[in-house]
């Protein structure tokens, strides 16, 4: 059994933490059992190790976000990197090849597709085993894990299972063939679901490699998987669910009734966060309900606040009674601003300030933070200079292949077209102004 964790999304429901890089699966506002702070990423991939499951795991993502995935799981991890965004369906399908052709991996494989950033129990990973037993036993071509709901939901899509056809290898694993697929309904129509036993539709899918592979080259000629990344934009751009599962001659689903959280709104994720502040955050003891999370170097003060969270970054600031938060996607998602705040393998960076003089050159300022031992790799920008101040710290500076120690207060400046790296031999700060010259 291989496992596919599925990166994506757009980051809106959670801005201002949040956006087109930094999305929702990379906030580190929850904890791990020994009380140190994770990202629901790396909460689910320790969780996969945990259930010795980490023999085959590979991250499927976007450019965008493929040095928050390295800088948050280690330079080893394997990705599959999109050419361009354009749904599951060619996410997924562009696993397979790089699972069928760069990691040779046979065709009777089970391939189990997750997202990355549900908050769910050991046992949740426990029940894909049963995925396997089930596609491996031919009695489906697809095979899905569904959430047995605790309350009527407008948030999610309904499974719903021919009841009393347990397909499964033991009685308290229930295992149906699906009869159909409701999509988000209301309030009225989620209760006849689970009268009828419907399961919510939480994203995990199970198949045989050489089921999706078969769609795959159904689409194109392909020998190798740079074939497939050269013809990726030929692939549907639509869901996996509309693509493959509602096509499938045979789809089969495993019911969990453990714990499972969608994190994708401050309402549900404030749900699992610890109650204190996070930040440099001042609040008032007659606050109540209220979650605030603060990155940004200027303090924040909330007093008499009820069922509210307030969220400070670099991009922007949310002060929202938390079920109205619910509704921030179509506040934001025509703000297209450029990332204020971006992890990368090497550290992090915030901008600092954007700014175009009357001559229309325009000047762009960073504070970087580069971790002990890493590196900014080499490079040399066409249309930029750039000048370096190490604030603390002390690092290897490489300008035109001469190498200058590098402490607090030292300055460089790099010229457009000079290559040039970075080298942190401690934790190092530094500031970093981008200077652009107007075209004449």
């Amino acid at each position: 059994m291989k496992i596919v964790l599925l990166s994506g999304g757009s980051g809106k429901r959670l801005w201002p933490l949040s956006n087109d890089i930094r999305s929702k699966q990379f906030l580190k506002v929850v904890r791990n059992e020994e009380g140190k702070k994770e990202s629901m990423l790396q909460r689910v991939y320790r969780q996969i190790k945990g259930a010795s499951l980490n023999e085959g795991i590979t991250v499927a993502t976007s450019a965008a976000q493929e040095e928050s995935i390295r800088g948050q799981l280690g330079e080893e991890v394997s990705l599959v990197v999109e050419p361009e965004r354009r749904n599951t369906f060619p996410a997924i399908a562009l696993s397979a090849a790089y699972l069928y052709f760069e990691k040779s991996c046979p065709p009777d494989e089970t391939i189990v597709v997750l997202p990355v950033d549900p908050y769910v129990g050991e046992e949740y990973f426990q029940m894909l085993q049963h995925l396997d037993w089930t596609v491996q036993t031919g009695m489906a071509d697809i095979v899905l894990m569904g959430v047995k709901p605790t309350y009527p939901s407008e948030k999610y899509g309904y499974i719903i299972p021919a009841a009393g056809h347990n397909m499964g290898e033991k009685e308290t694993v229930p295992i149906f063939p699906v009869l159909e697929f409701k999509e988000k309904p209301n309030l009225i129509a989620a209760q006849e679901f689970i009268n009828r036993g419907g399961l919510w539709n939480c994203g995990v899918f199970a198949f045989k490699l050489s089921y999706l592979m078969d769609i795959v080259q159904r689409d194109m000629i392909c020998r190798c998987y740079a074939d497939v990344v050269a013809q990726y934009g030929k692939l549907e751009r639509t869901s996996f669910d509309y693509a493959v599962v509602e096509k499938a001659r045979s789809v089969a689903v495993v019911s969990y009734n453990g714990e499972w959280k969608d994190l994708g709104t401050w309402n549900t994720l404030t749900e699992v966060m610890e109650e204190e502040p996070i930040g440099d955050v001042s609040v008032s003891k007659d606050c109540r309900n209220t979650h605030v999370i603060n990155e940004l170097e200027i303090p924040v003060v909330v007093m008499g606040a009820k069922d509210m969270v307030v969220a400070a970054s670099p991009d922007g600031i949310l002060v929202s009674d938390k079920v109205q938060s619910s509704y921030i996607k179509k506040y934001v998602e025509n703000r297209n601003l450029r990332p204020m705040f971006e992890e990368r393998s090497w550290g992090e960076y915030t901008v600092l300030n954007l700014s175009v003089d009357a001559d229309g050159n325009r000047a762009v300022t960073k504070k970087k933070f580069i971790q002990a031992g890493k590196e900014i790799g080499e490079a040399r920008h066409q249309h930029h200079l750039e000048v370096w101040t190490v604030l603390s710290g002390r690092a290897v500076i490489s300008i035109k292949g001469r190498k200058h120690d590098a402490l607090a207060g030292d300055t460089f400046t790099i010229e457009r077209g000079v290559l040039h790296s970075l080298r942190a031999e401690e934790d190092t700060v530094l500031l970093e102004v981008q200077i652009e010259e107007a075209e004449d």
